[in-house]
């Protein structure tokens, strides 16, 4: 059995060295280098690295028996772009859903245009974890304000100085990240607003919203695109059923 994983870097690695074990040829492709290197090497499981097109997708997924699609919660192009490779090409296609996390006493927006528009009128120092794609939305902001935690990698620190981020203001850090790192850094840089997405409990923000809340600032929260599809468990299972048929 032959399966095309889309991954991001928590759930797609996890599946893809289970259905491995299990007998099934797994090519996962994952974005980015740092993705390549969360995913790691396993018997069994192909790793392909860089963004893809449709055209690219269609022509991968030429022989294979099914598609999972595992990208980050916040990935809509991309999920959309995995949706179309699949119908054109045949090829069923599973979406898995990382787990949503509580945010009661949270302030939730629609998005980090919204965000930044909030925090527009108000003082203070913003803690940015929303990855650094998102910076443009904040551009309108006093650059001194902004803290923004990105990967330590050529691409993050390139868009902080496209977006005019002061050096001593970029916090190149790849996590996961403790609720004690994170309060150590809202004390250290006098952080008012902790910006962030559901990443759930594979992107820390159970930790996030701790040390937001121990240290009485506020959490400002992007919410996910509504969408359906399958938990880790529900899609293994589906797997292994259609391995037996096969």
């Amino acid at each position: 059995m032959r399966i095309v994983i889309f991954s991001g870097t928590t759930e797609g690695r996890l599946l893809s060295r289970l259905l491995a074990e299990k007998g099934a040829d797994v090519t996962v492709c994952v974005a980015t280098e740092y993705g390549c290197e969360e995913q790691g090497q396993a018997p069994g499981v192909t790793v392909l690295t860089g963004r893809k097109t449709v055209e690219e997708m269609i022509e991968l997924l030429g022989g294979s028996d099914l598609c999972v699609d595992a990208t980050h919660p916040y990935a809509v192009a991309v999920t959309e772009n995995i949706r179309r490779a699949c119908s054109q090409a045949g090829v069923p296609c599973r979406r898995l859903l990382r787990g949503a996390s509580e945010t009661a006493g949270v302030t939730a927006v629609g998005s980090a245009a919204e965000a930044a528009a909030l925090l527009a009128g108000r003082e203070g120092n913003i803690l940015l974890t929303t990855g650094s794609k998102e910076l443009g939305a904040f551009s309108a902001l006093p650059s001194e304000r902004l803290y923004p935690r990105v990967l330590p990698n050529h691409e993050s620190l390139s868009a902080c100085e496209g977006a005019g981020i002061p050096h001593r203001n970029i916090l190149a850090m790849q996590g996961p990240f403790s609720t004690e790192l994170n309060e150590a850094l809202i004390r250290q840089f006098h952080i008012a607003y902790l910006v962030t997405k559901d990443g759930g409990k594979a992107g820390g923000f159970e930790e996030k919203l701790r040390a937001a809340k121990n240290t009485g600032i506020e959490l400002v929260l992007i919410r996910r695109p509504e969408e359906t599809g399958e938990s880790f468990e529900e899609i293994a299972a589906a797997c292994e059923e259609l391995m037996k048929c096969l």
